[in-house]
């Protein structure tokens, strides 16, 4: 059985940093592809960054230089450090997996597993 867990969210004020992890379970982990997504309330779910199998990343033009993804293959464990967090980033935090695809990276449809997701609150 696939499962994907999130930890790490929590509240904090702008300017501060979080450590999002997302354990993986059930599959060949370091073949898929692995994103994080992210869903504000009264929005849609938007790509916030991927890492694929040969360890190239992606981000999202909103967080680029402030965020950053990795992954422990041998941990089976996906990682999101948030820095400069603005009160923008306050929002429902999903990991993803994905088998390899020719598609958009944002696309949230060629995602296979997610997890339950965690919450990033920033205040001002």
């Amino acid at each position: 059985q696939v499962q994907l867990v999130e930890s790490g969210g929590g509240s904090v004020q702008a300017g501060g940093s979080l450590r999002l992890s997302c354990a993986a379970s059930g599959y060949t982990y370091s073949v898929y592809w692995m994103a994080w997504f992210r869903q504000a309330p009264g929005k849609e779910r938007e790509g916030v960054a991927i890492s694929t199998n040969g360890n190239l990343t992606y981000y999202a033009d909103s967080v680029k230089g402030r965020f950053t993804i990795s992954r422990d293959n041998a941990k089976n464990t996906l990682y999101l450090q948030m820095n400069s967090l603005k009160p923008q980033d306050t929002a429902i935090y999903y990991c993803a997996a994905a088998r390899p695809f020719t598609g958009l990276w944002v696309s949230e449809y060629e995602y296979n597993y997610w997890g339950q997701g965690t919450q990033v609150t920033v205040s001002s």
